[in-house]
């Protein structure tokens, strides 16, 4: 396999005439599945894009050079939502007893949690873009303002001609277009974290899931003002020392009060929102440095006193401890190396 991968931008160039080595590739930035071809002595595989660093979206082209197969086998382990539109070439998405065809003007969404089949034509070469199952929950949670209570499933077919998917559609390429530029304005995490929260934001309300009706609701509903205070105080200050009383000050309502709010518009209470912002904060933080800081002096600094707690309220939270986000993400960086 050649490959070129550049730690800072997390630019991506792969090719491969292995099948194995293509499946490995791919599994490292999708989950593990199956790859299969009647025909590997003709697999010409090319993978060309992008990491954003902040939350590890993945975006580029991608081509197999022969007719192949994606099978996820495990749609438990399978870690993200792969999201696919053919420039040239067709595939075939099948799912719960149904077949959808995808050109370059319908494209597919992949899920994790659900078994799903991908044919994939020899002459396809696609836009393809990798979000995170951790990147997509954390984006829904803050849009609906409380836990999740189900994976989010997406319809699988998105519409790249008219409407909001088609949108979306067009908003991906043009950033996939402008990062193949290599431009040094991309590889600043304080300038892409805003542009990798507007493509997950933008894809849970441009194409439809087992929340749109929720999101509807819940985005036509403006929050207190005072609860607005609140929860700005927590994000301003949440590397510090916080208590309840605080949090309450800053609001400017009794405590009653202030617990009525959050349960009802975030489901949890003020310290459990702190807590929970300040895991996500530890998470964000090993993304962008992968293995260059301690994971204890990371989360001492988000304000984490008992590290022993930390770790098991991480588990909790994201379904892997602290060094497996570690590894994870620096075995992507890394790989083909």
């Amino acid at each position: 396999m050649n490959s070129k991968t550049d730690p800072q931008s997390r630019d991506i160039r792969v090719d491969s005439d292995d099948l194995e080595a293509a499946r490995s590739w791919m599994s490292g930035i999708c989950g593990p599945h199956r790859l299969v071809t009647t025909t590997p002595e003709r697999i010409r595989f090319h993978h060309s894009a992008n990491t954003f660093k902040s939350m590890a979206t993945t975006l580029g082209t991608i081509e197999y050079g022969t007719d192949v197969t994606i099978d996820i086998e495990d749609p438990e382990r399978f870690s993200s939502y792969s999201l696919s539109l053919p420039l040239v070439g067709e595939q075939e998405l099948s799912k719960n007893g149904s077949v959808v065809k995808s050109d370059r003007d319908q494209g597919v969404i992949i899920s994790p949690n659900e078994n799903q089949l991908l044919a994939i034509s020899g002459d396809c070469r696609k836009v393809q873009v990798v979000i995170t199952r951790a990147a997509m929950s954390e984006s829904l949670e803050g849009l609906l303002q409380r836990p999740l209570d189900a994976p989010l499933r997406f319809e699988p077919v998105m519409d790249a001609v008219d409407g909001a998917s088609a949108s979306w559609w067009r908003m991906a390429r043009y950033f996939i277009a402008e990062l193949e530029r290599s431009s040094e304005l991309y590889e600043q995490v304080a300038f892409t974290r805003d542009i990798e929260s507007s493509l997950i934001k933008g894809l849970i309300l441009a194409q439809p899931n087992n929340y749109s009706e929720e999101l509807r609701q819940v985005l036509g509903v403006k929050l207190p003002h005072y609860l607005i205070r609140a929860r700005q105080y927590i994000h301003d200050n949440a590397r510090e020392a916080l208590h309840l009383e605080d949090i309450e000050a800053a609001a400017g309502v009794s405590r009653f009060k202030l617990f009525e709010a959050f349960k009802k518009y975030f489901a949890l209470s003020p310290m459990v929102y702190l807590k929970k912002y300040r895991l996500n904060g530890v998470r964000q933080e090993l993304l962008e440095h992968g293995s260059a800081r301690n994971i204890s002096a990371i989360a001492m600094g988000w304000g984490f006193t008992h590290l022993g707690r930390f770790s098991a309220e991480y588990r909790k939270l994201f379904d892997e401890s602290p060094s497996m986000t570690l590894q994870r993400n620096e075995a992507r960086r890394l790989r083909g190396f």
